[in-house]
């Protein structure tokens, strides 16, 4: 009896799976889709939610060959037949083919894309597959002509002795007329952000969307939107006044945009297979002191609205299987945030006060788009990683005084000043963490190394003004 193995094959994420089959007087038992050790085997974690079977009543019925945007998993439960697949992808791989055998011992996984067909060997043979979405009626898919040449697939029965449908022996085109399944994209929300513009420059294929293209609060305008098309949705809407979501609109518009929206996004991401990238704030911690900084597994405890909102925003995201939260702090990038602030009163002549008891470090947008393709394309594991920019923790004070000494100004032009006093008689103002500094172990144990902040800082300034 063959042992439970998974061979690669020419076509790339095509594989071929060997199966254990048991008999005895009575017949004979296999495990058909074994998920645990299949996937410890290297076979996708690949989420059918429909099997389908096709029954061939006279050897030599030949399927056409068609690509699906969606996987499947093939076998037969009597008979045998001759697989033969053409790759109908973009790509190099791009025509390529591959054929093998198929009989209850043998199952094939065939990647999104991969045109699939086969040929009854023998009388009565059940074709069963594995999908993992559902067939949508009117589309059109990819399909190559079974007698093309280019391609040459050597079926054992001659077709003009087989038998094909009139569609699949007439009008399939041939290779050089095929148009390529294009790969799934990815879907970049919050485009017009500083965090999305980041984005974009990093996924420059990226679809980018932002309020009036896509409104995640919307639930008709999230059931209308293609999601099969996609792979990855990066998550960087958000409302982000913090001060404002102590009011009583701000509040209903902070718990849309930071919580409801992002749990739509998880199911939506559970259902469609999505992996689903979403931006969370060092808010969801209280700012108590950590050695070492808060690291991911530290128990939330938002302190105002906007924290409440980011963090129950955390908790959503993570019911997706495939997910990442990056818990980021300090946001600079393009657009309007501290840094540009302190160098227009630099330039100003103005001499501000800032608040200097309250420590963390700078986030900029780049090392934060940066960090995102790092995991996505390392495949980390999925989960919760704190982002920001390495080095020594500073204060917003400092981080001030820094900048006005790369204006030109003297670093005492800045006055620190408690939270306490920078509130004074103020009302309205949401409590912020004294304490932002994230531990950067997590993802630097992935590989990545995170830029020193008073490095990126100067390099940023310097760019404000050129």
């Amino acid at each position: 009896m063959t042992d439970l193995a998974v061979e690669a094959t020419p076509i790339p994420g095509l594989l071929v799976v060997r199966l254990p089959v048991h008999g005895d007087a009575r017949g004979w038992f296999k495990e058909a889709w074994q998920r645990e050790k299949m996937l410890s085997l290297g076979l996708p974690d690949f989420g059918p939610v429909q099997a389908n079977m096709s029954f061939n009543k006279h050897r030599g019925a030949t399927r056409g060959i068609h690509a699906e945007p969606w996987d499947k998993f093939v076998t037969v439960a009597t008979g045998r037949v001759f697989g033969a697949w053409v790759d109908l992808r973009e790509g190099d791989s791009f025509g390529t083919t591959f054929t093998v055998e198929v009989d209850p011992s043998v199952a094939v996984y065939v990647p999104r894309g991969v045109g699939n067909s086969y040929q009854a060997l023998e009388d009565d043979t059940a074709y069963c597959y594995l999908v993992n979405d559902h067939y949508v009626p009117g589309v059109t898919y990819p399909a190559v002509a079974l007698d093309d040449p280019t391609v040459a697939i050597p079926w054992p029965i001659p077709l003009a002795e087989a038998e094909v449908s009139d569609k699949d022996r007439h009008h399939n085109p041939r290779l050089d007329d095929v148009t390529p399944m294009p790969p799934r994209r990815t879907l970049i929300t919050g485009c017009r952000g500083q965090l999305g513009r980041a984005l974009a420059a990093v996924y420059p294929d990226a679809t980018l969307v932002d309020l009036d293209e896509l409104d995640l609060t919307d639930p008709a305008q999230l059931a209308a939107w293609p999601w099969r098309d996609y792979d990855t949705v990066l998550n960087a809407a958000a409302f982000t006044a913090v001060d404002t979501a102590e009011t009583p609109d701000g509040r209903r518009t902070a718990w849309a945009a930071n919580a409801a929206a992002p749990a739509a996004l998880a199911r939506i991401a559970a259902e469609h297979r999505l992996t689903l990238v979403h931006y969370s704030s060092d808010y969801v911690f209280d700012g108590e002191p950590v050695a070492g900084g808060h690291t991911e597994d530290e128990p939330l405890a938002p302190l105002g609205v906007y924290a409440q909102t980011k963090a129950a925003g955390d908790l959503a995201v993570a019911t997706a299987p495939r997910h990442y939260v990056l818990r980021t702090s300090w946001v600079i990038g393009d657009g309007n945030n501290f840094v540009r602030t302190m160098r227009r009163l630099a330039e100003s002549g103005i001499s501000p006060t800032v608040v200097d008891d309250q420590v963390g470090r700078l986030t900029f947008t780049d090392e934060l788009a940066r960090a995102t393709r790092h995991l996505v394309d390392s495949a980390a594991p999925y989960g919760t990683y704190n982002v920001t920019n390495a080095g020594e923790p500073r204060t917003w004070a400092a981080y001030a005084r820094r900048v006005f000494e790369l204006s030109g100004r003297s670093a005492d032009d800045v006055t620190p000043i408690s939270t306490e006093e920078y509130v004074g008689g103020k009302t309205g103002v949401s409590p912020r963490p004294h304490d932002s500094v994230l531990s950067l172990a997590k993802i630097e144990a992935t590989g990545f190394r995170p830029t020193d902040a008073d490095e990126a800082l100067e390099k940023y300034v310097v760019s404000l003004v050129e």
